[in-house]
């Protein structure tokens, strides 16, 4: 580490901690640059690209407030990891150390628009500051380049075949042995040992996929995942790292074509195959085709449903009886309309609002409903048994053909 003479750090003591309200700025000035001039950025997230633009830029500064008090370090380790990440998301080398670059240089500039906006004198003496800045500058990007390299390295000798076993045995519950959750994460290149979601993507009739390379498309937002397939299901484990799992679903929202489920968050490998098993029985709750991604909080009931089947059938027969057996178009009008009260609480004239309906079209199709199901729409057990059954209602009406 360089050690300056007492006027240079004193001088950089009053200026480098005044750059701390300059680090917005910094970042957008990064970001235009890079989204500019380098293309294979512009493929990255923007949230993730101000994020790690953020995170250098606030970490050279601290490096300057370091070196007025001769404690600096140079944070190789740090840079290795950007190096590792930006492999990964397949950015060229060559663009990413001259983005390594630009954030020195605009570090160094922003330095010394601080020194002269404060109106002292001796800025001279910063000039001696460069050579250490560019020093750590030239040390991080050798990092950096190291840590792409251990990455490149890493993917071009992970074999898919290797890749799919590891990720059954994280699924089939081998993740409580420490020393296969090791061997896992080298393999896989990603952390195991923090926060965690598995999901399951159940593909159309034809076989297609819902979800179409999301390991690239949640890395490019700085997550990373594996993924493979099981039991005709496309299946993903993801590393939430410091990020929302709300965020999360959202990217997974904004790529999925098909019927997406989402199991709770668990900590560390050992809870992948619950996860897992959560998950799957989120997925097999929506109806084939369904473009949508849930949470297994979001289908607790159906989850419930669709794990016992002959109860399910049971209960539906139960609970709507003849209703089932009328003409469809009648059959349809009235489970309109019991959802619509169910969902208004009880209240025929809030039902009525939310149908386009007069109250006394409501009230007749309900005695109407009581009549073909022998349960009267007061009796709190029977709503609560009408509720469960319209939770799978978009599979009675493909069900009765068959019955």
């Amino acid at each position: 580490m360089h050690v300056f003479p007492s006027e240079v750090a004193d001088r950089l003591s009053d200026v480098a901690p005044q750059m701390f309200d300059q680090v917005d700025a910094m970042v957008d000035r990064m970001v235009d640059v890079l989204l500019r001039t380098e293309p294979a950025y512009r493929e990255l997230d923007l949230v993730e690209l101000r994020r790690s633009s953020r995170a250098g830029l606030a970490g050279g500064v601290r490096s300057l407030v370091g070196l007025a008090g001769g404690t600096s370090e140079v944070h190789s380790s740090e840079a290795r990891e950007v190096g590792r990440r930006r492999a990964a998301q397949g950015i060229p080398l060559e663009a990413v150390l001259r983005a390594y670059r630009l954030g020195g240089q605009i570090t160094w500039e922003t330095l010394l628009a601080v020194a002269r906006d404060s109106g002292a004198a001796n800025d001279t003496l910063l000039v001696e500051v460069a050579g250490s800045v560019w020093r750590t500058n030239d040390v991080e990007c050798s990092a950096l380049a190291e840590g792409y390299r251990e990455e490149q390295r890493r993917l071009d000798s992970v074999d898919e075949a290797a890749r799919s076993h590891v990720l059954d045995g994280l699924l089939e519950g081998r993740g409580g042995d420490p020393s296969f959750v090791r061997a896992a994460s080298e393999l896989l290149g990603m952390p195991l040992a923090g926060r965690l979601l598995a999901v399951v993507a159940i593909p159309d009739a034809g076989g297609t996929a819902p979800l179409v390379d999301p390991a690239a498309g949640l890395l490019r937002r700085g997550v990373r995942s594996v993924w493979g397939e099981r039991s005709g299901a496309q299946v993903g484990v993801v590393a939430l790292g410091t990020r929302r799992s709300t965020d999360v679903l959202g990217w997974l929202r904004a790529m999925a074509t098909g019927p997406v489920g989402v199991s709770a968050e668990v900590e560390g490998a050992g809870g992948v195959a619950t996860a897992y098993r959560l998950a799957e029985t989120a997925a097999r709750t929506l109806p084939v085709g369904t473009r949508q991604v849930v949470t297994i909080d979001d289908r607790l009931p159906e989850a419930l449903l669709s794990n016992s089947p002959e109860i399910s059938s049971r209960l539906v027969g139960q609970s709507l009886g003849g209703l089932l057996e009328l003409p469809e178009e009648e059959q349809g009008v009235l489970l309109e309309t019991l959802a619509a009260f169910l969902a208004a609480d009880g209240s025929p004239t809030r039902a009525a609002d939310e149908l386009y309906c007069h109250r006394n079209t409501v009230m007749h199709r309900l005695r109407r409903i009581e009549s073909v199901t022998g349960r009267k729409v007061t009796d709190p057990r029977a709503r609560l048994l009408w509720q469960l059954a319209l939770l799978i209602a978009p599979q009675l009406r493909a069900a009765r053909p068959a019955a």
